[in-house]
C-alpha cells in the first residue's frame, strides 16, 4: 500500500436526493460509494412505505435495520464457527483413534 493510498480525498455521495462530502482515502472509496449506495436503496424502502416522515427518522430506522441485519449475519457467523470447530476437533480424535488403532495393529 502506497502513502498515497493513505490520504484521504473528498468523495460526494448522494442519499435520497441530497449531496454529502466525506472525506475517505482512495484505497476506501469504492466501499464508501456501494455503503452509500446501500444506505440510500434501505432508506428509499423505508421512505417509500410512506409511514415514517423525516429525513431524522427515516435514517434512524434505515440504522436500525442495517445493524439488526449486521448483528443477525454476525450471529449466524460465529455459528457456523463454533459448528466448523466441533466438526473439526471431531474428525482429529476421529483421526487419532485411527492412529492409535494402527499404532496397535504394528506394536502385536
Amino acid at each position: 500500500m502506497s502513502l498515497e493510498e493513505n490520504v484521504p480525498g473528498t468523495v460526494v455521495v448522494k442519499i435520497l436526493d441530497k449531496e454529502y462530502q466525506v472525506s475517505c482515502p482512495p484505497s476506501e472509496q469504492e466501499a464508501l460509494l456501494k455503503s452509500a449506495r446501500y444506505l440510500d436503496e434501505n432508506m428509499r424502502k423505508i421512505k417509500s412505505r410512506g409511514n415514517i416522515h423525516g429525513m431524522e427518522k427515516i435514517s434512524v430506522m434505515a440504522a436500525l435495520n442495517i445493524t439488526h441485519d449486521m448483528l443477525s449475519k454476525s450471529h449466524q457467523l460465529n455459528e457456523s464457527r463454533h459448528q466448523t470447530l466441533q466438526k473439526l476437533k471431531f474428525l482429529e480424535e476421529k483421526i487419532d483413534r485411527s492412529l492409535q488403532i494402527n499404532r496397535q495393529i504394528e506394536i502385536t
